[in-house]
């Protein structure tokens, strides 16, 4: 008896799998996920009005960021901050019609080393800055030494492009437009995407093995598109519009002003025509929300939840009427601060971090703490990891965000600091310094500059210097990046060619 158990044995330990398979599914996945042009209007943020019952579950699985800041408030910029882990005063990217190798062509991007570390290396969407709508379906901006595969999803949204209300002419990607769209989620560029990472997920689920999986969604970018039964979530009277007069601008540095005023079509809209808009959005946002949510339930149906790191956010933020502008490319809070949720194992539950500053590229080194790999050298970021552990711990005590702003003039130059409490922006045109400072435990919306406030000289001064010592800080080129190229020339396309016609 004691001899067939020993063959026995021995059969299975010739049968079973080697311990290197072993050792490949005990590693941690990451699951990255990143909205176009999402605010905080988000349930989860305390946003009572907006539908998103699937980011709110994922908050309630994790850590939930209140205070997270972009680098740069405007798509390919912050793309390039954030998935290099570098300011753009070291990118040297604040265009959006860069690839991220005109600049810094020898830089490791997060998918980049997940390859180089076995992992596989996925896109679904947008990850990189594409032009939105009219790069749906191509390539974009993308960086093809970051993918193993990568997926451009092509949907009724863009086919149908000729029904979208619009508030000029031609439609672009930088004019506030709509549509209630005919047809079903899975029809729509997003809903494209979704399935395609299901497919993903499904076959990690078989093979085993490790990935870097970004799935990055379209919306609630403009258009607002998104199925009828969405925008049926909302009623129209239940939105407000902020207002904001030419009286307030002179509270303001110059280029601020600028920043808030730069769209002419999108200044003093009609109030229903600014409730349509604004509901647009929301029924967007859910549609992406709902998007969201089908990949997390397979996510959780495939068991890979149990060994995968999920890590939410947006490009940058977004106005909705706020200071009276629409969109993005300002230095205020509805343009810089962003949702940004991690989950997975090694990772409390439930838990909200609200009034710490973060940024994202910090989320570089936070991933590689994360599966436990080394993060490179020349990554600024800092690691969250401490916070995912102890929401009481603090990785640092400000967030930076830039712009630059065509004032007619010239470029002006800004740079603003979020902490716990104040933001203090620092505005140079043409040598001349202006600053605006706002406290949000009095002034959420950021209203009452109190830069020049008696009260508050001793706090600016405090944060002129905080502010200046991290500009400095966010322009030393960091060991290890190699080549940074000055004054790259935007990328772009070749225009059409005329022919004439035959007589």
């Amino acid at each position: 008896m004691k001899t067939l158990k020993y063959i026995y044995i021995l059969l299975l330990l010739i049968i079973l799998p080697a311990s290197t398979s072993v050792e490949k599914t005990s590693k941690l996945n990451v699951l990255f996920i990143i909205a176009d042009d999402l605010n905080c209007a988000i349930g989860a943020y305390g946003d009572s009005l907006v539908k998103t019952p699937n980011l709110d579950k994922l908050a309630k699985e994790g850590v939930l960021f209140g205070n997270a800041h972009v680098q740069y408030p405007l798509c390919g910029p912050s793309r390039v901050s954030l998935m290099t882990g570098l300011y753009p005063d070291q990118t040297k990217s604040k265009k959006l019609r860069l690839y991220v190798r005109q600049t810094i062509p020898d830089v490791i991007t997060i998918g980049q080393k997940f390859r180089a570390e076995n992992y596989h290396s996925v896109r679904v969407g947008k990850i990189y800055h594409y032009h939105n709508p009219r790069d749906i379906g191509k390539a974009g901006h993308d960086d093809s030494f970051t993918w193993d595969r990568t997926v451009n999803p092509y949907g009724r949204d863009k086919k149908e492009e000729s029904k979208i209300k619009t508030l000029k002419p031609k439609l672009d990607g930088g004019t506030l437009s709509w549509l209630e769209a005919a047809g079903r989620d899975e029809e729509q560029t997003d809903g494209i995407g979704a399935t395609e990472t299901v497919k993903f997920l499904d076959e990690f689920a078989q093979s085993g093995e490790n990935f870097f999986l970004a799935f990055g969604l379209y919306r609630p970018h403009v258009p607002f598109v998104a199925p009828k039964k969405y925008f049926d979530l909302y009623d129209l009277e239940d939105f407000k519009i902020p207002e904001s007069s030419d009286t307030y601008l002179k509270t303001i540095p110059k280029p601020a002003a600028i920043s808030v005023r730069s769209k002419k079509e999108q200044l003093y809209l009609d109030k229903t025509l600014a409730k349509t808009i604004k509901r647009a959005y929301y029924a967007t946002t859910s549609f992406m929300d709902a998007q969201i949510g089908r990949v997390l339930d397979k996510l959780k149906e495939t068991g890979l939840d149990k060994n995968t790191i999920i890590v939410f956010t947006s490009d940058h933020g977004y106005h909705l009427g706020e200071h009276g502008h629409w969109q993005k490319q300002t230095l205020f809070e509805d343009a810089t601060r962003v949702p940004l949720i991690v989950a997975g194992p090694g990772v409390l539950k439930n838990k909200k971090i609200e009034f710490a500053p973060v940024e994202l590229v910090d989320l570089y080194p936070t991933m590689m703490d994360l599966v436990s790999m080394e993060t490179p050298t020349f990554v600024v970021g800092k690691s969250l990891v401490p916070m995912l552990k102890n929401t009481q711990y603090r990785v640092r005590e400000s967030a930076l965000s830039e712009l630059q702003v065509n004032t007619g003039n010239g470029l002006a130059q800004g740079y603003s600091i979020k902490t716990n409490r104040y933001r203090l922006s620092k505005w140079e045109d043409k040598g001349i310094l202006s600053y605006e400072l706002y406290d949000h435990h009095y002034d959420k919306a950021e209203l009452n500059n109190l830069a020049n406030h008696i009260d508050y000289l001793k706090v600016k001064d405090s944060l002129i210097n905080i502010l200046d010592t991290r500009v400095v800080e966010a322009q030393i080129i960091p060991r290890g990046l190699g080549r940074q190229i000055k004054n790259a020339k935007p990328w772009f396309e070749p225009r059409k060619i005329a022919t004439k016609s035959k007589k």
